[in-house]
């Protein structure tokens, strides 16, 4: 699976890892529904971290990404638009 980070660069994690993914970006949607600024921060941080332990892709790879995730200083108002419903990365 590749991961975009927007604006950082592209990952490649093993299809093994969708499910700690997934939890990752379930905790970042219910700080963003609590609309708690400092567990957001904490939780989006935890789950860029989480991604950038894939392997980076070449920027000249022009692979598509599964997953595009929002820059790393994506603000909690910012990802109230983003972090909805189904969320970002698809079932």
């Amino acid at each position: 699976m590749i991961v975009r980070i927007s604006g950082e660069g592209q990952f490649r994690l093993d299809d093994s890892e969708e499910d700690r993914l997934n939890e990752l970006e379930q905790a970042v949607q219910q700080a963003v529904s609590a609309a708690d600024q400092a567990e957001f921060a904490a939780r989006y941080a935890a789950l860029l971290d989480f991604v950038r332990t894939g392997a980076p892709l070449d920027e000249d790879d022009l692979e598509p990404s599964q997953v595009i995730l929002p820059p790393s200083d994506t603000t909690l108002a910012e990802a109230s638009g983003e972090f909805t419903g189904e969320g970002l990365i698809p079932d």
